[in-house]
């Protein structure tokens, strides 16, 4: 296969660390890597396959003569940079959210809609408790057709960065919050991100609306509860599902056992089940607690876990670059 030359913008932040950490196990074909990142970090030393880079300062002409930049860095720094990238031939995941509801850019999860990056050279990553949620709802989607869905997460403090992790860290040893409005320690918290006019909160909008784009399903009614909940790394979400048609149960462990990125754990007298235990480290998805909704026609439950950093942010922006680094895409 081809070699690439990378960038890797936020090297230094917990997801730019582990796009570094995904690239190596992946054997990522990388010709040349540059990490950049803010001012502050020029200089660091970081290990990447048993060398040693120095991180440099982004600029507008750090990505001359680059291939691929994987960014992490937050939402102004994506649009400010991300386009200044693309326009210098480069191909663009973003891992922020500064981009996922533009019409003109595609919302990747390579299970589902791999397809969709062909359509522009920067590409969004979703929000990470939509990526393992949409997998085995395009699974259900494409074997009975999905007519309404609705989430409750359990959202681990990872999701918040290294100040989420400081925070629960801090109040398990007693000491009061500084970064969430509660103790994380002792409860759980149904506020991610900003409480929007209506109610919901900025977390909860964007699984509703990403959920609707990946699928290509704009008008599916949609809804959503997001919860910090006193677990380092991993996310949980509940999901109802209504089915255009009527099911077993059997017959959705079969789909769901199929589909790709997908581990069933669904034997509940064996309590094998999803936990963030089980899918802390993976990047799979892990699907199980499958039952018939007793309050919907042909609705179903079920729960499923993924690790909110790896397959929730970095590894599937490098599953896309790898996809389309296959498919002579870069």
């Amino acid at each position: 296969m081809k070699e690439y030359k990378v960038c890797v913008v936020g090297a230094t932040g917990l997801v730019g660390q582990t796009f570094l950490k995904v690239l190596a196990e992946y054997d990522f074909p990388i010709q040349e890597l540059k990490l950049l990142a803010s001012a502050r970090s020029k200089g660091k030393a970081v290990e990447f396959k048993g060398q040693t880079y120095y991180v440099e300062e982004l600029t507008a002409d750090s990505f001359d003569g680059f291939d691929l930049a994987l960014f992490s860095a937050g939402g102004d720094v994506s649009k400010q940079f991300a386009p200044i990238a693309r326009a210098k031939g480069l191909t663009v995941v973003d891992n922020s959210s500064a981009w996922r509801q533009d019409p003109a850019i595609p919302l990747v999860v390579p299970e589902v809609n791999l397809a969709d990056t062909a359509l522009n050279k920067l590409i969004a990553n979703p929000n990470c408790s939509t990526i393992q949620s949409i997998i085995p709802l395009k699974a259900l989607d494409d074997a009975f057709g999905v007519t309404k869905v609705n989430y409750a997460t359990y959202q681990a403090v990872s999701g918040s960065g290294q100040k989420g992790k400081d925070d629960l860290a801090r109040t398990l040893r007693g000491e009061e919050p500084q970064f969430y409005p509660h103790n994380i320690a002792e409860t759980c918290i149904p506020e991610i991100d900003v409480f929007m006019e209506d109610g919901y909160t900025k977390e909860e909008v964007k699984m509703i609306n990403e959920t609707r784009k990946i699928l290509h399903k704009p008008e599916l009614p949609v809804s959503a509860t997001c919860v910090r909940v006193p677990v380092a790394n991993s996310h949980g979400v509940a999901m109802t599902v209504e089915l255009a048609q009527d099911f077993t149960l059997p017959e959705v462990e079969a789909v769901l056992a199929d589909f790709p990125g997908v581990i069933l754990a669904n034997n509940n007298q064996e309590h094998y089940y999803p936990t963030s235990t089980l899918s802390n480290g993976q990047d799979k998805i892990y699907v199980g607690r499958l039952r018939k909704d007793r309050a919907t026609k042909n609705g179903l439950l079920l729960y499923c876990t993924g690790d909110n950093i790896r397959k929730g942010a970095a590894a599937n922006a490098v599953q896309i670059a790898l996809a389309m680094a296959k498919n002579n895409q870069l």
